[in-house]
């Protein structure tokens, strides 16, 4: 008879040891769920300063004495809400800017209602930013602002600045798509045969959950199993779970996206790439990169799966500018705004760069209602409404 070599005794005493730790670990789980927890995002103190329809500008209170002449206009996509970069404290895209001096404004796009089915590219690049780059410059006595764009409202950033070069000082891009004629990332795959006239027809304006469930096809054992595995991993810690349900929250927070926006985008950039060859027009005018003479910064995760860096490293080398620089960080599209690895550098460096061009011109402007290339007003500027 051979003797066995399995440690038996061992075995059973880790599997003890085991069964003791995780009865505790679920006791302090269940004090954990059954509790006081926080899940409250969007936390920095701010002022609604303008409103045009559903849209709203929030002005943030200031943390310290104001270090940069020019005021900070945020933009983020249309996709998901712009509480992302004022996720939490100490998380806070937003309260890192305000800890540095700077003077922070944010765009916040609302929920679109089927009365905006029909508002396209050029209603929120030449009308909602433009309107409100108007409404900052003339509170601040400035002639020009900064732009920080993320996603697709880098995208709509880069419009705007190619159209009104004279209204921006510096413009900053985040993970921002400008060139879409790339393999890299299934996004660009499904996007170029996506039957965006069917769809937006279908549909009207495009929900939420749509666009929701599309991204988390995309890479459905990580964000669909990989992370609640982590989470009934981490039931026990607090933290972990306030974290969590924050991210929850504004994952699924998602407004419908007025459907002709969606389907200029759909077709203009991600079908036929119009933009990056200076093609694309936006209320009948060419957007042309080359008027992009400001100074550039350029900013983008290098394992984003959704904006990979193919689609954003061509911008500068499109643009008339002399003053331009690429950044690319080691993390992933949401990353770069969450992470708290990149928190130390992302908004330090950016603040760095702005305050190196902070001189504001000297000549003598005219008013904001005066400035060239200011559009006629749309029927749906008479739902505008200034506050303070």
């Amino acid at each position: 008879m051979v003797n066995s070599k399995i440690p038996v005794d061992l075995i059973l005493k880790n599997l003890a040891e085991e069964a003791d730790s995780a009865q505790k670990r679920m006791g302090k789980a269940a004090d954990v769920l059954l509790g006081d927890l926080s899940a409250d995002i969007a936390t920095t103190p701010y002022d609604v300063v303008y409103q045009q329809d559903r849209v709203k500008l929030k002005h943030y209170k200031p943390l310290i004495k104001k270090k940069l002449q020019t005021p900070l206009l945020l933009i983020y996509a249309l996709i998901n809400r712009e509480t992302m970069l004022d996720l939490q404290p100490g998380k806070s895209v937003v309260e890192n800017f305000l800890k540095q001096g700077v003077d922070v404004y944010m765009i916040d796009w609302g929920y679109p209602t089927r009365k905006d089915r029909y508002l396209g590219i050029d209603d929120h690049v030449n009308i909602y930013i433009n309107d409100i780059v108007d409404f900052i410059r003339e509170q601040n006595k400035v002639p020009k602002i900064n732009i920080l764009g993320v996603c697709m409202g880098g995208t709509f950033s880069v419009m705007f600045s190619a159209l009104h070069p004279e209204k921006v000082q510096n413009l900053v891009t985040t993970v921002t798509p400008t060139n879409f004629d790339i393999d890299t990332g299934l996004l660009n795959i499904w996007m170029r045969n996506l039957p965006v006239e069917q769809i937006t027809n279908t549909f009207g304006n495009i929900p939420g959950d749509f666009l929701n469930f599309g991204f988390l096809l995309l890479n459905p054992a990580r964000l669909m199993l990989d992370k609640y595995v982590g989470f009934c991993e981490h039931l026990d810690d607090k933290v972990f779970v306030e974290n969590f349900l924050r991210m929850e929250k504004w994952i699924f927070d998602s407004p419908d996206i007025p459907g002709e926006t969606f389907r200029e985008f759909i077709r203009d950039c991600f079908q036929q790439n119009l933009l990056i060859q200076n093609k694309m027009e936006v209320g009948g005018t060419r957007v042309d990169l080359k008027k992009l003479t400001m100074p550039l910064l350029n900013i983008y995760g290098k394992f984003d799966h959704l904006v990979p860096p193919e689609a954003c490293e061509l911008l500068t080398g499109a643009v008339g500018s002399e003053d331009t620089e690429d950044i690319c960080l080691q993390t992933g599209h949401i990353g770069i705004y969450v992470s708290s690895r990149c928190q130390k550098e992302f908004t330090p460096k950016i603040t760095k760069w702005l305050s190196e061009r902070d001189e504001q011109p000297k000549k003598k402007r005219r008013s904001a209602a005066g400035t060239a290339n200011s559009r006629t007003p749309k029927t749906s500027r008479k739902n505008k409404v200034v506050a303070g």
